[in-house]
């Protein structure tokens, strides 16, 4: 009975893998195509189980030399949004295609002038309409008994992700040199290995306003640096806050006029910080673990001697190390 059982659940899974070859067309090509020609990164997005497969979709394409990361739906609501830009493509996934969290923010990043792809089995869904591009990527039944747990569905928007991935790197006439050089045991696993000072920005690359200056005065800041945040300092540079464009959309729901009010009004105070001799890979470990994307790098007086962005750890275009710069994984043909 057991053995039985899983050979079920394994043919299951199998057909629905093998039923993805009917439906690839026009919409698979088109989102090739946009994804070959875009300046940007392919931004992953999903909750729950369908958020690990987009991890996973998104590694993948790091490894095969498309730019990529995943931005978690919830906390792209609450400020990570602003990590999105108009030359990057959205490639969301969703069963239902009714996933509220990916719904709120859709809307948002196509306005921004995103392109989004979507992975679903709701071809007239919400989420389906606000898409440039929808991929079919429903099973006609989960392997679960009880048709509850994601099971055939998510292998299928894997197989999809996989699919797309090879093609890509077709596309890029990637080869076995730029696997070594991109793949987390080479260039990721170097570029991990850096100092925090050796990548992060410095100087005028910094965005900063002293205490006192005026909500307008940080957003132009942050509008000019383009990593959506700024440092709030006192005197001699020591760090007192920090400002993300999600204390912005907050304070923007929360007053009526917030261009004249003072930066301390609405600024996180005791942003997270690190050293400038820590390791990237001790970087990243703490900004998954507060679920942040920016880190201040102080010294031993918490002045400030720079900032680093998590693009700049997993796939900006390119980031500097003593004076030149590192190339992140992203080809074009």
């Amino acid at each position: 009975m057991i053995i039985q059982q899983a050979k079920e659940v394994l043919k299951i899974e199998a057909q629905s893998i093998l039923d993805l070859t009917e439906r690839i067309g026009p919409e698979f090509e088109k989102a090739v195509d946009i994804i070959v020609h875009a300046k940007g990164r392919v931004i992953l997005t999903g909750m729950g189980k369908s958020g690990l497969v987009g991890r996973k979709i998104s590694a993948t394409l790091i490894s095969t030399g498309t730019s990529s990361l995943f931005l978690h739906p919830a906390e792209a609501i609450h400020g990570d949004i602003g990590m999105v830009t108009a030359d990057d493509v959205i490639l969301a996934i969703s069963n239902s295609g009714h996933t509220a969290e990916i719904s709120r923010i859709l809307p948002i990043v196509k306005s921004m002038g995103a392109k989004i792809i979507l992975f679903t089995g709701g071809l007239d869904s919400p989420m389906a309409r606000e898409s440039d591009v929808v991929i079919d990527v429903g099973v006609e039944r989960e392997a679960c008994p009880l048709g509850l747990a994601p099971t055939a569905s998510t292998t299928s928007a894997l197989a999809m992700g996989d699919a797309l991935a090879v093609v890509l790197l077709n596309q890029r006439r990637f080869n076995r040199d730029d696997f070594r050089r991109f793949h987390p045991g080479g260039s990721l696993g170097e570029r991990l290995s850096y100092e925090i000072k050796e990548v992060m920005l410095t100087d005028a690359h910094i965005p900063m306003v002293p205490l006192g200056a005026t909500v307008e005065q940080a957003i132009r800041e942050i509008d000019a640096k383009r990593i959506g945040a700024t440092l709030i300092c006192g005197e001699n540079q020591r760090l007192e806050g920090i400002i993300s464009d999600g204390d912005l959309r907050r304070a923007l729901l929360n007053r009526k006029q917030i261009h004249r009010l003072k930066v301390e009004e609405i600024m996180s105070p005791s942003p997270k910080t690190i050293g400038e001799n820590e390791t990237s890979i001790e970087a990243l470990g703490l900004m998954e673990a507060h679920a942040i994307t920016h880190l201040v790098v102080v010294d031993e007086h918490t002045r400030v001697k720079g900032i680093v962005h998590l693009h700049d750890l997993l796939g900006r275009e390119g980031f500097r190390i003593n004076g030149g710069v590192i190339r992140a994984a992203r080809a074009h043909c």
